[in-house]
């Protein structure tokens, strides 16, 4: 018999993978096209509403998720997830109350966490649809996909994770430093390191070796069978969605430990992660265009994975002083806001024209 948790993940993975369908056109002939800016709005808009919707949900009916029904129940949930909320004895009610609005603010802490390092993933699906030259009218079947695959890959590591931390508390520890480390690296990584050759690409190379891969798209279809032999092959097309998904996973490394410090709540962190990277693949097609004038949001990336790591390291000292959850939020929030609002007031320096006359002089 199936338990509370699986029905309930069930239902939202049907309810995610309908919504993806209206997105993609599944239920309409429209075929793959250019998304303008109206449409992307829109279903941004849509996104981000279904995200907001869902911690309402969660502060309301939070219960359903782990199939609570009485006080015996929450207390072994919590003693799992969520030992930091102090139950009320002997008032049900009260209590779930509590646990109800602890799992909310978690998950829109954790959803913002992750939108936020997530946003780096624009400047990288650029480089990848300008480096292996794909047509504007692909990239959102492409970024479906794509990150479709790595919806089901984030599952497997979101609850492999959840498992550690559970058995081996140091995990923790190990994820905080692993954070503080990327912060750093991201800190200090330039521009120019920030390249793609799609003939040394990783998946390129394994697609080439492994899979018959045809050399050019046929419409826009991911795979082709030959005329002559019914040969089945794939095409680029199909290999660059691999490439997308290879790509977000790659991003949920630091990810993905960055939210268990919000929460160790499995179910919370897939939630978070889904609204998060399909709100951002709708946002890319009007963000994408802007987000050169953010230039100092990699530095707030940094600055939060860094924040992230120490409070991760700190956590047992930070619960003795009385640092609350929401406090995560609230310093989340500022250090996204102080970034965006430094990228707006201080404009970046044009180059000095006399400047460039010398160098080009000396080249």
């Amino acid at each position: 018999m199936l338990s509370n948790e699986t029905i309930f993940f069930l239902a939202f993975a049907a309810f995610v993978l309908f919504i993806m369908a209206l997105d993609l056109g599944a239920f309409s002939k429209r075929k793959s096209h250019v998304v303008e800016f109206k449409e992307a709005a829109i279903w941004s808009a849509i996104w981000v509403a279904l995200s907001v919707a869902f911690y309402f949900f969660l502060k309301n009916f939070g219960y359903l998720v782990h199939g609570i029904s009485d006080m015996a129940r929450l207390q072994e949930v919590r003693e799992r997830y969520a030992d930091h909320v102090e139950l009320i004895p002997g008032n049900f009610a009260a209590s779930l109350t509590l646990f109800q609005n602890n799992m909310a603010l978690e998950y829109i802490t954790g959803y913002l966490v992750e939108y936020s390092l997530s946003a780096d993933n624009i400047f990288v699906f650029i480089l990848i649809f300008s480096s292996f030259g794909v047509r504007e009218r692909f990239y959102k079947k492409i970024l479906v996909w794509g990150i479709l695959g790595a919806i089901v890959l984030r599952f497997v590591f979101i609850f492999v994770g959840s498992a550690l931390i559970q058995r081996f508390e140091w995990v923790m520890y190990l994820f905080g430093a692993f954070l503080i480390y990327t912060g750093i690296q991201l800190f200090a990584q330039k521009e120019d390191d920030e390249k793609i050759e799609p003939s040394r690409h990783p998946v390129v190379r394994f697609a080439s070796k492994y899979l018959n891969v045809y050399h050019r798209n046929v419409t826009d279809n991911f795979f082709v069978r030959r005329k002559s032999d019914h040969k089945l092959f794939v095409t680029p097309l199909f290999i660059i969605v691999i490439v997308v998904a290879f790509t977000d996973i790659l991003f949920a490394v630091d990810s993905i430990p960055a939210i268990f410090s919000i929460t160790k709540d499995p179910y919370i962190v897939f939630f978070s992660n889904v609204f998060a990277i399909m709100g951002l693949r709708s946002m890319f097609f009007f963000l994408s265009s802007i987000m050169s004038q953010f230039r100092f949001l990699k530095i707030g990336l940094a600055a939060l994975l860094t924040f992230i790591g120490a409070k991760m390291l700190a956590e047992h000292w930070l619960e003795g002083v009385g640092f609350k959850p929401v406090y995560s939020l609230y310093v989340i929030v500022m250090i996204l806001s102080v970034s965006i609002l430094a990228s707006w007031l201080i404009p970046e320096k044009s180059p000095d024209p006399e400047r460039q006359k010398e160098d080009v002089g000396k080249v």
